[in-house]
């Protein structure tokens, strides 16, 4: 199963770097303009366990409802760190979207002078190896290579 794993580390407190992620609303800063995407969820979205939010997006001028499941929400505070530093966490899952199967687990540990946030994807598409190797990794590293940069500039200004 292909996954991708990014990770950067962001001059700012923890605490400060999981409420930016926990605001489900920053999702659409820190998306590509060209996927056009929009969350449709109604705002303010209470993100725990087993909450949904539904997004629309464009590939490749295609319109695609996606919705998630938060399926793991533990921020800071709520359990020991673990082996690897990790003191907080969330992992949301495709349930209706573009993928066979997509699990997203975000990861933040406290590091000197910030945080380490760490992104890793577990997915499937459909029509299988030449699909993801032509169009959808090049394309998912592009959205990932664009959201390191947009949540920096928003975090450290």
């Amino acid at each position: 199963m292909p996954t991708l794993t990014t990770s950067q580390t962001l001059r700012a407190p923890l605490d400060r770097v999981f409420e930016f992620f926990a605001d489900a609303g920053n999702l659409e800063a820190i998306t590509p303009p060209f996927l056009r995407f929009r969350i449709v969820t109604p705002s303010p979205i209470q993100m725990r366990e087993g909450a949904l939010i539904d997004y629309r997006l464009r590939l490749h001028g295609v319109p695609i409802r996606w919705r998630t499941r938060i399926n793991a929400w533990e921020p800071p505070g709520t359990r020991p760190a673990r082996a690897d530093g990790v003191v907080a966490r969330f992992i949301d899952e495709q349930i209706k979207g573009p993928y066979r199967l997509w699990v997203h687990e975000h990861t933040f540990t406290p590091v000197d002078g910030g945080t380490l946030v760490r992104d890793t994807v577990e997915y499937r598409v459909p029509m299988g190896f030449l699909v993801h190797s032509w169009f959808v990794r090049p394309r998912l590293d592009q959205i990932f290579a664009y959201r390191a940069e947009a949540t920096r500039k928003l975090i450290e200004g």
